[in-house]
């Protein structure tokens, strides 16, 4: 079975950085695309990022590009966040397309998803 595992969030004041991880289980396709996404209270989930896992591609949205570092560590996709701002504070989710559905930018297609990891910027 499927399962996503995020790690890496906490408490930050604004300005510093924070890495957040996505471990993926059960997976046995190389290549595929694993995205991250956040909610902030009160507000919609929005698409931040995505990797295209075995093709090399990176993708973001426009408003966190140059922010915002998605990488792959082995079997898992990192997100580096730097200058954190206090409109960064969301809960970050990572999530999966199936792998005939690629990769690139925007929200669509993602259908396994990890239980979330808190991210809390503080000014």
């Amino acid at each position: 079975q499927v399962r996503l595992v995020e790690s890496g969030g906490g408490s930050v004041q604004a300005g510093g950085s924070l890495t957040l991880s996505c471990t993926p289980y059960g997976y046995t396709y190389s290549r595929y695309c694993m995205g991250w996404f956040r909610q902030a209270p009160g507000k919609e989930r929005e698409w931040v990022a995505a990797i295209y896992f075995g093709a090399d591609g990176t993708y973001y949205d426009d408003s966190v590009e140059g922010r915002f570092t998605i990488s792959q560590d082995n079997v898992k996709s990192t997100l580096f966040i730097k200058s954190l701002k206090s409109e960064d504070s969301a809960m970050y989710y990572c999530a999966t397309k199936a792998p005939w559905q690629g990769c690139g930018i925007g929200e669509s297609g993602y259908t396994s998803w990890g239980q979330g990891t808190q991210v809390t910027v503080s000014s």
